[in-house]
């Protein structure tokens, strides 16, 4: 998401009161530094500068709302999109909610530029909306913008050899997997 220096989106919840207009269940509130920034680098505002992979590895039928939700917002909307975050308590703290649908790792920086120049899409929408208030997510890479997510190949080989419904570390292909992400991406490009 592409969030200017004095504004930052957050989730409303039904008990919230506030001076903030609603579109779709977010809220824009006014902020004198933004939590993260989509940058040139990719999502910054993490604590010690590396960025996670997130891939969804199962389908989201008969998923519970929260669940649903929290993928919404990691912007996992179908099986085998990925998304690059920031590595910071609230991007774990997403992840490990949706540990039982997705796999993630670090992500090293010549991956990442080749995940970008093969799987990229070109953001070509409007950066803001007609009132300029609320702005759309998009990451900007080498002077393009791509839109914030890469829809990738199911993996050559298979994501393991326990199937998609059993940990990494127990064979299967969910939860964490550290450096070895990296495979699973250029497996999947």
């Amino acid at each position: 998401m592409a969030v200017t220096p004095n504004s930052k989106i957050v989730h409303s919840s039904p008990h919230s009161s506030g001076k903030t207009s609603s579109n779709g269940g977010f809220q824009k509130r006014s902020t004198a530094a933004s939590s993260q920034k989509v940058s040139a680098k990719g999502i910054s505002g993490s604590s010690n500068g590396t960025k996670l992979a997130v891939v969804l590895v199962r389908g989201m039928i008969d998923l519970n709302t929260p669940l649903r939700d929290t993928l919404s917002s990691l912007r996992l909307h179908h099986k085998n999109h990925c998304v690059v975050v920031g590595d910071s308590p609230v991007s774990r703290g997403m992840i490990q909610k949706v540990k039982d649908y997705v796999t993630w790792g670090e992500i090293s920086p010549a991956v990442y530029q080749e995940l970008v120049e093969k799987r990229g899409k070109e953001f070509k929408a409007r950066l803001t909306d007609g009132k300029k208030k609320y702005a759309y997510a998009f990451i900007e890479f080498q002077g393009k913008k791509y839109k914030p997510y890469f829809a990738l190949n199911p993996p050559r080989k298979g994501f393991g050899r326990k199937g998609i419904k059993v940990a990494f570390r127990a064979g299967g292909a969910l939860g964490f997997r550290g450096e070895k992400i990296n495979d699973l991406l250029q497996r999947m490009m």
